[in-house]
């Protein structure tokens, strides 16, 4: 899979960009503010709808402008297909798949798939624990679509179920009973779709886990080598003291109907707490996933270097990963080599070289190594110029 061409319009700083790519690397060189790491957002955005950067789609429309066109041309197979996402502040986006409209956004999503490690993957190791569902879920809808309407259904209901806690809260702090007849429907709700979603996660840290710690190898051989087991993940959920095989990290991901009954039977537990404060306490949204390095939670242990090589294995890893499901993504390297040593940078370039395309950006060009220098485009001053 590549995309063998793409095309923006008032997305982000570009009023307009058309580029031009091949299989292998392609290498965009430009100062930093010239709007390289925007071409590389729009193309991960069509795979994932969703940006790197941001967390909502209003900051990805040129200011002044009603709405952004993001449209890339990729090839796979031989066979081309053409997708096409319009973002519009403040409505509903609208999508094409070869000039037709479809009748979700989502539906796009298959269409292309990708792997972008940029700078801001350093938050998944160092950040929060939504950085870390991010990941997953962004992971998810790549290798299964259907997974994005689970999600997007999972977060509907979690909202309607926060609106009706709160207002029951609310009554009964005024000194009412507060109505809960509705309640135990969400439940049901809730726990459908949220243990879809949680076995979803499950199997998918299962399957990342030995590509994880291959690629960590790979990318800090001596350093894997000289202190312990490496990098490990594991899948901890807000309802595993209610799974018998919550402890072991290899354990088979239990059937659902133990996932939705596990996650009622916490609902229930906490109802009297999460009428108080308004919020729903239990489920896939208060999720994490563990990494950890040398037995050492890389959050809080690892060094700035082990902290980089602990994202970039979770993306190749992600890489291998949808390698192994057949489908060749398109690698996406946004301005990562000037944070990387010598030796890391030296390991990521034998693991790239490998891929069917590669998308790298970079400020200075000496920064990208010799073997992935690859066709070269200067972007500077609104325009996108092959030079080799």
């Amino acid at each position: 899979m590549y995309v063998q061409h793409l095309s923006v319009a008032d997305f982000r700083s570009w009023p307009r960009a058309d580029v031009a790519f091949e299989p292998g690397v392609s290498v965009l060189v430009g100062s930093n503010g010239q709007g390289k790491t925007n071409l590389l957002e729009a193309i991960g955005y069509l795979s994932t709808l969703g940006s790197h950067r941001v967390a909502s789609d209003a900051p990805l429309i040129r200011a002044g402008a009603a709405r952004a066109v993001v449209q890339a041309a990729v090839v796979e197979a031989g066979r081309q297909l053409i997708i096409e996402v319009e973002i519009t502040a403040g409505r509903a986006n609208k999508a094409k798949l070869n000039r037709s409209p479809v009748p979700r956004v989502r539906d796009v999503l298959g269409g292309l798939r990708t792997v972008l490690f940029a700078p801001e993957d350093l938050a998944v190791v160092r950040g929060d624990p939504s950085e870390r569902r991010r990941f997953l879920d962004d992971l998810l809808v790549q290798r299964s679509p259907r997974l994005a309407g689970v999600r997007a259904d999972y977060e509907r209901v979690l909202k309607q179920r926060a609106a009706l806690l709160k207002t029951a809260g609310a009554a009964r702090r005024a000194g009412g009973s507060g109505d809960l007849r509705t309640l135990d429907v969400w439940d049901g709700h809730l726990a459908e779709h949220g243990a879809q979603l949680l076995a979803a996660r499950m199997e998918l840290v299962t399957a990342l886990r030995p590509h994880a710690a291959a690629a960590y190898r790979g990318i800090a051989p001596l350093a894997a080598a000289e202190r312990g087991p490496g990098f490990e993940l594991r899948y901890v959920s807000s309802v595993d003291g209610a799974l018998d095989s919550a402890e072991a990290a290899d354990a088979p991901v239990p059937e659902l109907s133990v996932l939705t009954a596990a996650l009622l039977s916490e609902l229930a537990r906490l109802r009297p707490a999460e009428v108080e404060r308004g919020v729903t306490l239990v489920g896939p949204h208060r999720d994490d996933q563990e990494l950890s390095l040398n037995g050492l939670p890389v959050r809080g242990y690892a060094s700035h270097g082990e902290g980089w090589s602990a994202a970039l294995s979770l993306r190749l890893a992600s890489y291998e990963l949808l390698r192994s499901d057949g489908a060749e993504p398109v690698l996406i390297l946004d301005d990562v080599f000037a944070e990387l040593d010598a030796g890391r940078r030296a390991q990521l370039a034998e693991i790239a070289g490998n891929a069917e395309q590669v998308l790298i950006s970079s400020a200075v060009v000496g920064d990208v190594p010799e073997p992935l220098a690859g066709a070269r485009y200067d972007v500077a001053d609104g325009e996108v110029r092959r030079v080799r």
